[in-house]
């Protein structure tokens, strides 16, 4: 964990460090009030994930893209908070999808107190980002309801599969959706509430959705090439889930005749792969894959690409912070 609290985001200077902890502060303070309700129980269950932590990596964004104009300006803490209750919202709801018993070590709210007090729990979510969102005006309520479409159309993507579109290609799409449209909206709306100028904005949102979509993939690598202390999960669990992360679906697609890729090929396309000592045969031969290698080179490729859309931005502790992070992402699948 780096000084910011957010892995591979560094703080290059102490001033920059003490008003981003201040800030989050603030946004930690606003996140538990705007789940507070007349009803306990309500406020109980829509506080369940927050009391469980995370990196709150979208808030740390909007305020770090704002430090680039004014930090200081009251919208930004709100903007903020839009965007984190709106990525919980999706965690209550994509549980009861995954049927997910835990999430961030905790027992998820679905597993607690089953699946329709999940899914009115983020729908109250949704509903207290929308309520603030509508004091930022109405730019903020369209950027907002328009991401809420993507993240939607998304699930509904990855729900339906491919069908007759490139595997590979509809994955990437699908993160897109799901992960980097928020994060791309997180980087818009603390540039926009920060005042900078549009063709700044611009930047920094495609810099978040770049950056969303490279740390989701470098998600997909970990999973396969750490072991557990490292990616805090055990690994291949999404091998054994049957989830069709990018090294899987660069290994199904290859066309590799080696007896390894043939091997590998044939167990992946059986689906899910649950009898353990296949298991631990198709993650190692995944780690010795071109498929993998292939992964690695993407995961770079999007890193620098969000890199470069940072070069309208001034040379500041702030975009050598959102470079700091390029570098981490682009590092920690090696």
């Amino acid at each position: 964990m780096t000084r910011s609290g957010i892995p591979g985001l560094e703080a290059p200077d102490p001033t920059l460090e003490a008003e981003l902890r201040s800030r989050l502060d603030e946004v930690e303070e606003a996140l538990q009030k705007a789940v507070r309700a007349d009803f306990d129980f309500l406020t109980e269950a829509a506080s369940h994930l927050i009391a469980a932590g995370g990196k709150r990596f979208r808030p740390m964004l909007a305020l770090l893209a704002a430090q680039l104009g004014d930090p200081g300006a009251p919208e930004v803490v709100r903007a903020a908070v839009v965007c984190e209750l709106t990525h919980l919202a999706t965690l209550y709801h994509d549980d009861v999808m995954d049927e997910a018993p835990v999430r961030r070590g905790a027992q998820s709210a679905n597993a607690r107190w089953g699946n329709s007090i999940a899914i009115l729990v983020g729908d109250f979510l949704f509903a207290r980002a929308a309520d603030i969102v509508a004091e930022l005006g109405p730019e903020a309520v369209r950027i907002q309801a328009r991401t809420f479409a993507r993240l939607v159309h998304g699930q509904i993507a990855e729900t339906v599969g491919p069908r007759d579109i490139d595997p590979v290609g509809h994955y990437l799409h699908v993160v897109a959706e799901k992960t980097g449209s928020l994060i791309a909206t997180s980087a818009r709306f603390g540039a926009m509430f920060g005042g900078l100028a549009g063709r700044e904005v611009d930047a920094l949102a495609r810099y978040g959705e770049t950056m969303g979509v490279a740390f989701q993939l470098s998600d997909d690598l970990l999973d396969i090439a750490s072991d557990s202390e490292q990616s805090g999960k055990t690994p291949g669990t999404d091998l054994r889930e049957g989830v069709p992360t990018l090294p899987v679906l660069y290994a199904l697609a290859g066309d590799e005749s080696d007896a390894a890729s043939v091997r590998l090929r044939e167990i992946l396309s059986a689906g899910p792969v649950t009898e353990d000592t296949v298991h631990a045969e198709a993650l190692g031969l995944l780690r010795e894959s071109a498929a993998l290698k292939r992964a690695r080179e993407t995961v770079r490729a999007y890193a620098e690409q969000a890199r470069m859309e940072l070069a309208p931005l001034p040379e500041v502790p702030a975009r050598r912070a959102l470079e700091s992070l390029c570098d981490f992402i682009a590092d920690r699948t090696n």
